[in-house]
């Protein structure tokens, strides 16, 4: 049962908000960090990106290609990872997202996914159909029913670092049931999908949901958007876990992962982290992926 007030509402509609997150100098420390990330992206200085026009991995950026997003924010290649680490592993989003998973504690997180979401570089408006992260829309109601019947042990969410930020639109409640016949044979980009709803964030603000919640996203290509998207894991989620994250590539880097820069306790948590999902990638071989399109 839930112990908590913001668990029962993730629990109840798939997702829950917390509002000003982060105060005004944290924001500010990652903001510009955000922008010159997006900056070395868009030159083609830093390759792991989202590119306009594919929604799921892999991707393959080339000149001339839109971005959406920018992938590996804990890669200590990027000149910025150690401002991004000191955020992922900060008491200010672990706090919660520890206590939407059990509640536990550090020694029960896995480190997973640290991204940076973008409005599209070429100008345009991109849009990301319907779906569930770790579910196939092919999927048989019951497919659908066996996977969301299981637990989720994950916490994933949008933090964003710009006002009016509605990139994210979800349908409440749809994490806990297999979809409606009307919801199975929309249109995988359908505007006014029954009940959906669009979470509205300001700089601060930050969403968890439920990643396999009825979802999609729709960038403005006139509007700016930074927003940081990430995901920590529960030990217990084991393999369960595993094809969500290991398909973004990160056994590449992890091992090379540097620490150094953060405090004593984050530094603790984040070694711990990084050498679980070190064993979980192990442990579970080829992935593949979830996905595809």
């Amino acid at each position: 049962m839930p112990t908590s007030t913001l668990r029962s509402q993730l629990e109840k509609d798939g997702f829950v908000v917390v509002r000003s997150l982060l105060n005004a100098a944290q924001l500010q420390q990652l903001r510009s960090a955000a922008e010159r990330t997006t900056s070395l992206a868009t030159s083609g200085s830093w390759p792991h990106v989202r590119t306009v026009g594919k929604q799921f991995p892999p991707w393959t950026w080339k000149p001339g290609v839109g971005i959406w997003g920018v992938q590996h924010l804990l890669n200590p290649a990027l000149p910025d990872s150690d401002i991004f680490a000191a955020s992922y592993f900060g008491d200010e989003v672990l706090g919660v997202a520890k206590e939407l998973l059990g509640p536990c504690s550090d020694d029960e997180l896995v480190m997973e996914l640290y991204n940076l979401l973008v409005r599209p570089s070429d100008g345009a408006d991109f849009e990301l159909r319907w779906h569930r992260d770790d579910i196939p829309a092919e999927a048989s109601a019951e497919e659908e029913l066996e996977r969301l019947n299981e637990p989720a042990w994950h916490a994933q969410w949008n933090l964003a670092l710009c006002d009016g930020d509605e990139s994210l639109i979800v349908v409440p409640g749809s994490h806990a049931r297999a979809r409606t016949e009307q919801e199975r044979v929309a249109d995988p980009f359908e505007p006014n999908m029954p009940n959906q709803l669009v979470v509205r964030l300001d700089a601060g603000d930050v969403v968890f949901y439920n990643n396999n919640i009825l979802h999609r996203g729709r960038y403005d290509g006139s509007r700016e958007r930074l927003s940081l998207h990430g995901s920590v894991g529960h030990v217990a989620g084991g393999r369960l876990r595993a094809r969500n994250v290991l398909q973004h590539g990160l056994g590449k880097w992890v091992d090379s992962c540097d620490f150094s820069s953060l405090d004593e306790k984050q530094r603790a948590r984040a070694e711990g982290m990084r050498a679980r999902l070190v064993k979980l990638g192990r442990e579970s071989g080829e992935v593949g992926y979830s996905l595809t399109g």
